[in-house]
Parts: structure tokens; C-alpha cells; sequence
């Protein structure tokens, strides 16, 4: 099992920007894919960025592409959310995510199923 400490959020204006961080205990992490999604009010969670073990291969949401950047620093057990050019519609609590330890470098899974572990969520406001 895999804690994880989401931070990083805050309010920030439109077309600003922001880095996630999360923070990772356990062994399992060096191995587990990761992930990050993220809730606005009223809507179910959503799919956002993931990344295999490796690093090698990531995942993006069409609404993110581009302007958001998922990145993981094993040394540190930590994984990275850069986000871009941020618009209102991001505003959200963002969530990392942690998969149990996979034998593939290219695994980068989308589903939420696929997650077994999560952080309690940073809220990330973006004003007009």
C-alpha cells in the first residue's frame, strides 16, 4: 500500500500557472504507475494525467493536453503535476492516484479501477 500527500494547490488567475506535487511512501512506489485526477463540484471525478514507473510512457486528457505536464522523480518518490495556461473550467480538487506494482514500464492506465491508492486532494481555483 502507498500513502500519498497531495500539495501544491492554491487560487490562481486565468492563463497562470501551478505545480502539483505528491508525495509518496512505501516501496511499492519505484513500480507503481501514477496518476492524477481531479472533481469540480458537482461533477464525477475525472481522469486528468498518468504515468508509468518508468516514466517512459504518459496520459493525458484531451482537455489537458498540452498545457499540463506529468512527471515522477523515483529518488524522491514523488510525482508532478505542471500545469500550464490554466482556464476557470480546471478548477477542481486534484487528486493523485497510486496502482499497485506492475511488471510493465509502458503501463499507463486512465481508468480509476486501476488505482488502489489515493491522496486526500488539493483544491486548485482558477479565477477569471
Amino acid at each position: 500500500q502507498v500513502q500519498l500527500v497531495e500539495s501544491g494547490g492554491g487560487l490562481v488567475q486565468a492563463e497562470g500557472s501551478l505545480r502539483l506535487s505528491c508525495a509518496a511512501s512505501g516501496r511499492a512506489f519505484s513500480r507503481s504507475p501514477m496518476g492524477w485526477f481531479r472533481q469540480a463540484p458537482g461533477k464525477e471525478r475525472e481522469f486528468v494525467a498518468a504515468i508509468s514507473w518508468s516514466g517512459v510512457n504518459t496520459d493525458y486528457a484531451d482537455s489537458v493536453k498540452g498545457r499540463f505536464t506529468i512527471s515522477r522523480d523515483n529518488a524522491k518518490n514523488t510525482v508532478y503535476l505542471q500545469m500550464n495556461s490554466l482556464k476557470p473550467e480546471d478548477t477542481a480538487v486534484y487528486y493523485c492516484a497510486a496502482g499497485p506494482a506492475s511488471d510493465y514500464s509502458y503501463y499507463a492506465p486512465r481508468r480509476e479501477g486501476a488505482f488502489g491508492s489515493w491522496g486526500q486532494g488539493t483544491q486548485v481555483t482558477v479565477s477569471t
